[in-house]
């Protein structure tokens, strides 16, 4: 089963204990019973961790979010506490660290979907229906939806696939005030984004959340509205019937299913490294997505 080509030792560090290592982040517990979230450099393709880092990778997508549970915090309260980073910890944890309230989680992925494409899309294909939604005829990859919808998954371990479920699944899973709540949530903040982002010139196609209970309160968890929670298209290139292009390790994935990878995604061998000029042109196209979206330039 994929996972990690090489799965990395966590870091020491006085007065945390290690909790979890993810494809992408290190969760930690301190003292104070929050949690301490590390976003690395790793990134994940065809369920690989793959044994190169894209460099800055972890401090844009923890700036980025930054960025944006400050856009919404009308729409629902974050789980941020601090990003100070905890007394003995490495030097490079700095702006790729978040000490977070330790919140119930609900074990559902959120997505919202605005375009159809990706699973939404194989699909469509097959049944005209998106986790059992039922959409219009002719539609092809990167349409507009009619309106967006709320298509949520399972959480998957890493290695695995998140299964697209039912709505009422997660209505049985979770409860039905719960899972409206959900709901209703996850479609207001992909709709604040998607405006925030179409002023820029960017495209959300679909994205996805997590969310816990801070006692009674939903509350915004994880990472949020990065390249590598979202699909992110430039506006001006977008063309439906094709797939667009994207701020995201695009470039990673064709590489791994260009004959220069010599990788055979169906198999069981891991990936190869990665050359420099991919990892290159991934980085900048992280460090792109942040630049337009928040409008600041990534230093």
């Amino acid at each position: 089963m994929p996972g990690f080509v090489e799965k990395p030792e966590p870091v020491e560090v006085p007065g945390l204990t290690h909790l979890h290592t993810g494809k992408v982040r290190d969760l930690y517990r301190n003292a104070a019973g929050e949690l301490v979230m590390v976003a690395s450099d790793r990134t994940s393709v065809y369920d690989w961790v793959l044994p190169t880092e894209i460099p800055d990778k972890g401090r844009i997508l923890t700036q980025l979010s930054l960025w944006w549970f400050e856009q919404l915090t009308d729409l629902v309260p974050h789980h941020v506490l601090s990003t100070d980073v905890p007394a003995g910890a490495p030097a490079d944890w700095a702006g790729r660290t978040l000490v977070c309230k330790s919140l119930d989680m609900v074990p559902v992925e959120c997505v919202a979907r605005g375009y159809l494409t990706g699973s939404g899309l194989a699909e469509y294909r097959q049944t005209r229906t998106v986790c059992g939604l039922a959409l219009p005829e002719g539609l092809v990859d990167g349409s507009e939806l009619p309106a967006p919808i709320f298509t949520p998954a399972t959480k998957a371990d890493v290695g695995d696939h998140d299964e697209n479920v039912s709505y009422e699944e997660v209505a049985r899973q979770v409860g039905p005030e719960v899972a409206a709540e959900l709901r209703q949530t996850t479609l207001a903040v992909y709709g604040r984004a998607r405006d925030i982002a179409r002023e820029r010139g960017v495209i959300l196609a679909d994205t996805k959340f997590e969310f816990g209970f801070d006692g009674e309160r939903l509350t915004l968890a994880d990472e949020v509205l990065t390249p590598d929670s979202s699909r992110f298209w430039p506006a001006d290139l977008w063309q439906p019937g094709r797939a667009q292009p994207s701020f995201d390790k695009q470039f990673v994935r064709d590489w791994l299913t260009s004959p220069a990878a010599d990788w055979d995604r169906t198999g069981t061998l891991p990936p190869p490294a990665l050359p420099h000029e991919i990892v290159e042109s991934t980085r900048a196209k992280y460090a792109e997505a942040y630049e337009r979206l928040t409008g600041l330039p990534w230093t």
